[in-house]
């Protein structure tokens, strides 16, 4: 019998978690920071044409918000069951403390999900505009990744996130799509 869990969700897990959880608010995770390093050849492009989509990078005084969801206990083997299908383009499942606020002290143990740098989508650091061009050409089974940046950027503005790298490259993205 598992516990209830929590997992923590950074990209498209914040707007579309696709599991049944029982609980979910804002949180934030330190030392970290989100960026467009991941690659991805099956929701946001394909192997020719991969699309760029979020992994953490560890960065001293970073802080990445997304959401914390809480699973029922008896739902905790399907979510990771099925998160391990969703996640299989190169992430792996980490445990990190989640904490409701940048000041909290107390926090809870989650689950998440890293692209490390020796997966085999892993991109890794690109100039902001090189990012933007490869997401305005990549579409995959998920649609287009133009189409992920904006939902991403709009979650975190919806729970009251900065995020300077996700902000930047929506907006260069919107700049090549007026052009």
């Amino acid at each position: 019998m598992h516990a209830d869990k929590w997992i923590f969700g950074y990209g498209s897990l914040i707007w579309n978690p696709g599991f049944n959880y029982i609980k979910k608010y804002p949180a934030v995770i330190q030392g970290w920071v989100r960026r467009f390093w991941q690659g991805s050849t099956d929701h946001r492009g394909v192997p020719e044409a991969p699309g760029r989509v979020v992994t953490l990078e560890l960065q001293e005084h970073g802080v990445c918000w997304g959401m914390a969801y809480k699973v029922a206990s008896a739902d905790v083997e399907n979510v990771i069951n099925s998160l391990n299908i969703r996640e299989q383009g190169g992430y792996s499942l980490k445990k990190l403390k989640l904490l409701k606020s940048v000041k909290s002290k107390n926090g809870v143990i989650g689950m998440i999900y890293i692209g490390k740098p020796d997966n085999p989508n892993y991109l890794g650091p690109e100039k902001s505009e090189k990012i933007a061009e490869q997401v305005i050409n990549a579409r995959g089974a998920s649609g287009p990744n133009a189409q992920y940046v904006y939902r991403l950027a709009d979650a975190l503005r919806n729970i009251g996130a900065e995020d300077p790298h996700v902000f930047e490259i929506e907006r260069m993205v919107k700049d090549i799509e007026k052009a």
